[in-house]
């Protein structure tokens, strides 16, 4: 037991503020229970050196499954750290939940991937250590590889759930896990509860030798295996077509060197150029502005594009750490030192809905798939191709692939969303940066035979769909001060939006949690699922809308802002484009002044 000592000091940093009543609690907890009794020397002595505003970020609440699973800053301690503790409840909490799902009898699996970043490789073994001691036999890729590969995983070896160690595009202080069901799906209800139920419960965490299950041969490697298989599958999506491409590919130090080379060359694209400064696997992204590999970013792009035009190369392709969501950049046009700009992950969304349609043979019952937040261009899309969008879906992924189940697996076309997420084919159930990237550089190819580039090409869909401009704001607000304020903000915008944007009049209220649309006049209506933390204000001019959530899986809250003007109102497009720039500048303006950020 911890001195009384400890305990005083604990309570004394409460009542001067200096820790919160949650972080004491969990403490204290940390300090007395027999299953923190590892953490508790480390516990103390933070206690004893007085760190109270460090032991506040690492205890004040416990890190929940969001969008992406169970993610934040790693720390040695801490409820609200990635450690070995908070790692080891989330497998042994899976480990729980799917033996009581499928029962005593059934044989249990599960697949286990990670990324390049600091303590991956630990955090996967160890995962794989609870596993096996829980009676699972594991299909272990060792060495580092893609999420996509991941979930391909999953439901190649017909696993009953999958385990991926990364932080996707998140800071070098960041780890997480993604947790998948044996759809090869990141969790959903209702099994992301009843998982995170056992996490919380979770008192033991019992973990076998890795060594010595893999001598037994409890973990299995597969990569090898597996690796042909994933590449053979994203070469179902390939599309015959002109090949003469110069790409240039960064990986931005994360995993997609292991399938992005690999589906390029198959495909036929034989002048592909790894970017050297970003080509080795380094959690700590030294070469990457920031040190985020966040392909959302479009400084990401600056030596890349820097490189291009020395070198010729038609096109710049990125993907984040985990090869899951890819960024690119081309050239505005084919003529000699024409400058280059990076596309959003919207104006990406409509470029691949198009191309994916012209090359696919369509039925009625064909389907693609996107959320609520992403542009409404690929909507437009599908209508000129006659197929149908499922489009009322929450931020994340996971929605769009139990969507994709949900509809018909067999008539799925495309599923994407503007954090630059990307999926075609059946051989995941997640976004994509392999067959992403494919899908790209056969477009820009096909492209550059037609004398065209991504950005004319856009040009052509704005003028056959409108103009569609959008733009996401994400405002950072760590810590439990910070979750404090992204509720106040949210709850801002349910009960006293602003009524105007960019002189805009706000016509209509849409809280997805509370599931009602409220007018300008006050009236009520019901508004169908889904359920979740996201309110959309429409302006009284259709297709002009911002949304504010927040984020999932990072301690922020993200504004979306969406500007339109339809094709038959078109007189000069570059025009159109200015003005609509302009308007997002005072949504963006508007909006942080009304909110304070």
């Amino acid at each position: 037991m911890p001195s009384q000592e400890l305990l005083d000091a604990i309570e004394a940093a409460t009542q001067a503020e200096k820790i919160t009543p949650t972080a004491a609690t969990h403490i204290r907890e940390w300090l007395t229970e027999p299953k923190y009794a590892d953490y508790a020397d480390q516990v103390a002595e933070h206690i004893r050196d007085q760190k109270w505003q460090v032991l506040d970020d690492a205890f004040w609440t416990i890190i929940p499954f969001g969008t992406g699973g169970r993610r934040g800053k790693m720390y040695p301690i801490g409820s609200n750290a990635i450690n070995d503790r908070t790692i080891g409840e989330s497998a042994q909490g899976l480990a729980d939940y799917v033996k009581d799902t499928l029962g005593a009898d059934a044989e249990l699996s599960c697949a286990i991937a990670r990324d390049t970043r600091h303590r991956s490789p630990e955090f996967a073994r160890l995962c794989a250590e609870i596993m096996v001691a829980a009676g699972f036999k594991v299909y272990f890729l060792d060495g580092y590889r893609s999420t996509p590969e991941l979930s391909f995983c999953v439901r190649y070896k017909n696993c009953s759930c999958g385990i991926m160690v990364t932080a996707s595009h998140n800071p070098p202080s960041d780890n997480a896990v993604k947790v998948y069901w044996s759809s090869g799906a990141q969790v959903l209800p209702p099994h992301d509860k009843g998982i995170i139920d056992r996490v919380m419960n979770t008192q033991e965490i019992k973990r076998a030798n890795f060594d010595e299950a893999l001598a037994a041969g409890k973990i299995v490697y597969c990569q090898e295996e597996v690796d042909r298989a994933f590449i053979d599958a994203v070469m179902l999506q390939a599309t015959p077509g002109p090949r003469d491409l110069k790409v240039l590919y960064s990986p931005l130090h994360g995993v997609g060197a292991t399938c992005v080379v690999p589906a390029l060359e198959r495909d036929g694209f034989k002048e592909v150029e790894v970017f050297g400064p970003q080509s080795t696997p380094d959690g700590d992204f030294p070469n990457v502005p920031g040190h985020v590999s966040n392909p959302e970013n479009p400084e990401i792009f600056d030596a890349l594009i820097g490189h291009a035009m020395n070198t010729g190369a038609d096109l710049c392709l990125a993907t984040d750490p985990d090869c899951d969501r890819i960024g690119l950049a081309a050239p505005l046009t084919l003529d000699a030192g024409s400058d280059w700009r990076t596309l959003t992950g919207n104006q990406i969304c409509g470029l691949l809905s198009d191309y994916i349609c012209e090359t696919r043979k369509l039925t009625p019952d064909k389907f693609q798939v996107t959320t609520l937040v992403t542009t409404r261009l690929v909507e437009r899309i599908g209508i000129s191709y006659g197929i149908k969008t499922i489009g009322d879906l929450l931020v994340g992924f996971k929605w769009i692939a139990q969507a994709i189940d949900a509809g018909g697996a067999e008539n799925f076309l495309y599923g994407t969303e503007e954090s630059h997420g990307y999926m075609a084919g059946q051989h995941v159930r997640d976004k994509d940066g392999a067959v992403a990237s494919m899908l790209a550089c056969e477009l820009a190819a096909k492209l550059k035979a037609q004398g065209k580039t991504l950005h004319e090409k856009l040009d052509d869909l704005f003028w056959q769909h409108g103009v569609h401009a959008e733009r996401t704001i994400s405002v950072m607000m760590p810590g439990s001060d910070g979750m404090e304020r992204m509720k106040e903000v949210m709850a801002q915008f349910r009960t006293a939006p602003p009524e105007k944007l960019d002189g805009l009049a706000v016509v209509q209220r849409r809280d997805y949690m509370q599931n009602i649309t409220t007018k300008k006049d006050g009236t009520v209506e019901p508004l169908p699922q889904p359920t979740g933390d996201l309110v959309i204000l429409d302006l009284e001019i259709d297709g002009n809308y911002v949304a504010c959530r927040p984020s999932g899986t990072e301690p922020k809250i993200k504004f979306y802002m969406f500007a339109y003007t339809p094709a038959e109102m078109l007189h000069d497009l570059e025009e159109a484009k200015a003005e609509l720039d302009a308007r997002l500048n005072t949504f963006e303006e508007d909006l942080r002044k009304y909110a304070g950020v």
